[in-house]
């Protein structure tokens, strides 16, 4: 049977690769793991240098950052997933510090040049169009102006609608490939994410439209939520956590003022259960993040709510998501792009949820955060913040407010010693402030 495009292999694809370009590859479970396998198969023999590799968090193996590469691929993330994180903080590569909502636009308008893009699609349908599937995030900015687009045509890939479905003709060369998604192993929910999770269902109104992460405090909000009702989901990614709560019909997506009824992602991640549930699945819309991350189409969802985790917070309510001191771990992704936006939706709200003490229990909550930390949510973006202690909320309160309120659901070991460092920080008139 002829097949209704043509098949290179992957490494007659990647030749159009050219010292000094610049390639973006698709992101989390759609990196094309055989094209990229062939590019550094070049690389190695060195018949290129100083290629530039941009890409958002992807999973799997990241070989062009490897020692061995140094010279050959230089890395600049949009965000550092574990298989890069190494290579960052050894200054092998680097970090591009951006909104994911503005990274389509970062190609679009050549901040950011890119020559060659590398994707995963679906097989194509009868219309003569591929899906991007379960990662569209910033590939259409990517393939507006790069020469080449290279695209791994696997079945195993969901077919998902919305910005995902792209004609066949917008596609330079096709390599053929067939392994399984690599799914997401969510950790087993512990008892302080289960009190981190049910604090901020308290928060969740009936007709919410929810925007949360990946991970255990995600998970445990979701677990808490079978009782609510239409429930709505506009968020740049999403796992299976949400599947219990569509069975339920509790996330129907009614209360929505935009794409009312469904569901809207810009990227996923999780087990193969839900590779199945959004294939074909036209309730699903998998977006561009311009759109998905746009706080100000954000803001258009009523009871808009927003959760997002950091790895500290200072007593005055600055928040560090991105690195430990002055080593990245990970980027600011969409966090001020939906906290910003909830915050300004009717009944909105905007949360950051942590625990209250790290692995190695010293406080998350802290007098300062460490030297070199970035700051993603500013003191005047942050609104309710909560821990497996309870929940505040620190908009319109002064600094001394903030600090006092922080204190009182940070771990008791150090509430003591963070109540010292307040009054060095202000004085013992601190002591008498009211919340």
């Amino acid at each position: 049977m002829n097949k209704p495009y043509k098949v290179v292999s992957a490494q007659e694809a990647v030749q159009v690769i050219k010292s000094g370009d610049h390639v973006h590859i698709g992101c989390v479970a759609a990196a094309p793991q055989t094209v990229i396998n062939a590019m550094c198969d070049r690389g190695r023999n060195r018949e290129f240098e100083d290629v530039y590799i941009h890409h958002l968090h992807t999973e799997g193996p990241a070989p062009y950052a490897d020692p061995e590469f140094e010279g050959i691929f230089r890395h600049d993330a949009m965000f550092v997933g574990k298989n890069v994180r190494k290579a960052v903080q050894e200054g092998r590569a680097d970090y591009i510090p951006v909104f994911l909502g503005e990274i389509p636009n970062l190609y679009r308008k050549r901040y950011v040049p890119c020559d060659v893009v590398l994707i995963m699609v679906s097989e194509p349908d009868e219309d003569g169009n591929v899906s991007l599937g379960t990662s569209v995030a910033a590939i259409l900015g990517a393939m507006d102006v790069a020469r080449c687009v290279i695209a791994e045509i696997n079945p195993q890939m969901p077919r998902c609608f919305g910005d995902a479905i792209v004609p066949m003709e917008r596609i330079d060369m096709f390599v053929e490939a067939d392994y399984p998604l690599l799914p997401a192993h969510m950790a087993p929910l512990d008892d302080v994410s289960m009190k981190i999770g049910k604090n901020c269902a308290e928060l969740i109104e009936d007709g919410a439209c929810l925007q949360m992460g990946i991970g255990t405090i995600p998970n445990a909000i979701l677990a808490q939520l079978g009782n609510h009702k239409n429930l709505g989901v506009h968020t740049e990614m999403f796992s299976d956590g949400v599947l219990p709560l569509v069975e339920k019909g509790v996330i129907n997506g009614s209360n929505k003022a935009l794409d009312k009824g469904k569901m809207v992602s810009t990227f996923l991640m999780g087990s193969n259960k839900l590779y199945d549930f959004v294939n074909n699945n036209k309730d699903v819309a998998m977006m561009e993040c311009s759109y998905t991350n746009d706080p100000f189409v954000v803001a258009r969802q009523p009871k808009m709510t927003a959760i997002n985790s950091c790895i500290e917070i200072d007593i005055t309510g600055q928040v560090c998501a991105s690195s430990i001191g002055s080593k990245m771990f990970s980027g600011v992704g969409g966090q001020i792009d939906f906290m910003y936006g909830a915050s300004r939706a009717e009944d909105g709200k905007a949360i950051m949820a942590m625990p209250s003490v790290t692995n190695k229990h010293t406080s998350k909550i802290v007098p300062y955060l460490q030297q070199g930390a970035g700051v993603e949510t500013t003191r005047y973006h942050i609104h309710h913040f909560a821990t497996e202690y309870g929940v505040v909320d620190l908009y319109g309160k002064s600094l001394q407010q903030r600090a006092k309120l922080l204190i009182s659901v940070a771990h008791p070991d150090f509430r003591e010693d963070l109540e010292k460092a307040a009054v060095e920080r202000w004085g013992t008139p601190f002591l008498h402030v009211k919340v």
